[in-house]
């Protein structure tokens, strides 16, 4: 049995890189270098997480023969060229997502990823909460029917005030979307796996409720400005990136779906939630109720499944570590998808399915995000490009 442990690279040291450091350590890999935005904040960070090596660049973490993956936690606009290195220095990659800020990067990964005998995977972690993967086993059986009506929404509160920021706003950095590129791809990727049904078609209003808004001097991390007042100078920006927006989605069997994304929603922290209706029955999840599968039924009592791993599908088994009882959170899917990249990669046939998102499916959400961003200055349902 091939119980080989991974050294790993982790660049980005913001909110998620850290998650991904947690996650990494948990499965019993060793995180032995990082970067940041400089060599300062990386000695800092390895200092404080008890890491070996600070990098001075990310050219020389992937130039360090010992690194076996890395991770890539940077802002949007640096994930392609970052992506291109590492896969040309021999390294296999898990991306934050968006994979990257064009279709056309993208689609320029997803070709350099089938040249190379490595994983390529992108970091659409929340699909990793057990019960949604007892959820799509549900759908594979037919237990739903046929499903005509998938809706929901991802709401938070973090860019609810004008002295919000965050650089995902800014277009050369974040990309042309922002609330649906950063939260509302993971609700769509999330249907998308449990029904195995594609967008084909979306209608799209996207909204910005702060027009002009407070940046911060001096560096501001996502998600800071939830951790209390302190004294800062500001300057004045007009932003147009979406800080909420409703979609419409067809789906290639015909079925019809609808979204709400927001991150200016008072009192929602970070809240994912989906509906799927079928001809005999529904399912419905909260992420804020994580171990918790809801399944409706018209003649009969509804049910609330528990995630409990003595019975559950296997595929629901094999992304659980606790038994019945004990909640697996927002922390845990980071370990989940890292663990099945791991999996892959030890069991050496890259010309298998992935059992995680790869490449392609994060390409396949920029050309939904495309879609959504024409749809919305044009007015008018527009489809997916295949």
């Amino acid at each position: 049995m091939n119980t080989k442990r991974f050294k790993v690279g982790v660049v980005g040291l913001g909110f998620i890189g850290p998650a991904h450091i947690e996650g990494i350590r948990r499965l019993g890999d060793e995180v032995l270098g990082i970067v940041g935005i400089d060599l300062d904040e990386a000695q800092t960070k390895a200092e404080e997480l008890q890491i070996e090596k600070a990098y001075a660049s990310f050219d020389e973490m992937i130039a360090d023969p010992e690194i076996d993956i890395v991770h890539i936690c940077s802002p949007n606009y640096l994930h392609y060229s970052h992506s291109v290195k590492a896969l040309e220095a021999g390294k296999h990659v898990i991306c934050e997502k968006p994979l990257t800020v064009t279709s056309e990067e993208s689609a320029a990964l997803v070709e350099l990823a089938k040249t190379k005998n490595l994983a390529s995977a992108v970091n659409y972690n929340l699909r990793y909460y057990p019960v949604n993967h007892e959820a799509r086993a549900l759908v594979q059986r037919g237990e739903l029917g046929k499903i005509h009506s998938i809706h929901g929404s991802y709401l938070q509160d973090w860019l609810l005030l004008p002295t919000d920021w965050n650089w995902r706003l800014l277009p050369k950095e974040g990309g042309a979307l922002c609330s649906v590129a950063d939260i509302g791809s993971h609700w769509m990727d999330m249907v998308m796996f449990i029904t195995g049904l594609k967008i084909t078609e979306v209608m799209a209003d996207l909204g910005t409720s702060i027009p002009v808004r407070k940046r911060p001097i001096g560096k501001v991390e996502t998600f800071a400005g939830k951790l209390g007042a302190t004294e800062q100078l500001y300057e004045d920006v007009e932003v147009s990136g979406d800080d909420f927006a409703n979609l419409m989605f067809h789906f290639e069997n015909g079925a019809k779906g609808s979204l709400a994304v927001s991150q200016v929603s008072a009192g929602r922290k970070n809240r994912l939630q989906y509906e799927i209706d079928g001809s005999q029955s529904a399912i419905a999840w909260d992420s804020e109720v994580p171990d918790a599968l809801w399944r409706g039924y018209r003649g009969r009592y509804n049910e609330i499944l528990l995630k409990d791993p003595a019975i559950m599908q296997e595929g629901a088994k094999s992304v659980t570590s606790y038994p019945g009882g004990h909640t697996e959170g927002f922390p845990d899917t980071f370990k989940q998808l890292a663990k099945k990249v791991n999996e892959y990669i030890r069991a050496g046939d890259f010309s298998a399915e992935p059992d995680f998102p790869t490449f392609a499916d994060g390409h396949r959400a920029l050309l939904v995000e495309d879609a959504i961003l024409k749809s919305a200055q044009t007015q008018k349902w527009v489809s997916v490009e295949a």
